[in-house]
């Protein structure tokens, strides 16, 4: 039991001495032109931490807002309750997601990635110009109403220029956008299977079959209309255009 203890203790003091060591891994280098370097353990933390904010910008800064509530209103509109399922939806949302934010992301590989691997930037450049082709993006997608608003909210009216555009204001001007112009669509999507359900608890009414649902009635031929008119490349080609204005 004596030697167990003693082990023990030698194993704490050696893992707490390579602690101390490793954290002079930990540095901050200032360079001759006022630039900060960053060492690799520090680089590392600051990655992983990126990336638990992942999910977060996904939602936030890329086009799978719109995306995913339109489809939802969609499924909501036909009245076909879990069908597509939440997975599907979501699935197909990230795909398309990804190929409409392809160009914005072969840019930011291209100017900050590459050139980050290759050491020709450090860290800090490189999050700098990762994130201004997504600021671009945002910008072109945003309303000057809602950029406005969150512009003198913030007191930052006097903003000039979009490199001067801080994504404290820039990101929820675009996600107010963003939803704005999601239920624009979804309104548009809901008028032909809204005359459908009127059309159809017209006539049951007509017919004295007050007691039927009409949802059950109309079911079939909201998906007849959407099948005929190939609902679903529509409304994905809409979507996918809607971002190329």
């Amino acid at each position: 039991m004596m030697r167990a203890l003693v082990f023990l203790v030698l194993a704490l003091l050696a893992g707490e001495s390579s602690a101390l060591e490793g954290l002079d891994a930990i540095t901050v280098t200032t360079e001759p032109n006022g630039q900060q370097t960053y060492s690799v353990s520090l680089q590392i933390l600051i990655l992983m931490t990126l990336f638990t904010l992942l999910p977060a910008g996904l939602l936030m800064m890329t086009s799978f807002t719109r995306i995913i509530i339109v489809l939802a209103l969609l499924r909501q509109a036909l009245g076909t309750q879990q069908t597509p399922t939440n997975q599907t939806l979501i699935g197909l949302a990230l795909f398309l997601t990804l190929f409409v934010m392809a160009p914005v992301l072969e840019k930011s590989y291209e100017q900050a990635v590459q050139p980050y691997l290759d050491d020709k930037i450090n860290l800090q450049q490189t999050l700098q110009l990762a994130s201004d082709p997504f600021r671009q993006f945002m910008f072109g997608q945003t309303r000057d109403s809602d950029l406005n608003l969150f512009m003198e909210l913030s007191g930052k009216s006097d903003i000039e220029s979009l490199e001067d555009l801080p994504l404290t204001v820039l990101v929820p001007a675009f996600m107010t956008s963003e939803l704005k112009t999601a239920f624009q669509i979804g309104f548009m999507i809901f008028i032909p299977f809204l005359i459908i359900d009127l059309v159809v608890a017209s006539v049951l009414m007509a017919m004295g079959m007050m007691m039927l649902s009409p949802l059950i009635i109309s079911l079939p031929f909201k998906i007849m209309l959407f099948v005929l008119v190939d609902g679903w490349t529509l409304i994905i080609g809409t979507l996918a255009s809607s971002f190329y204005r």
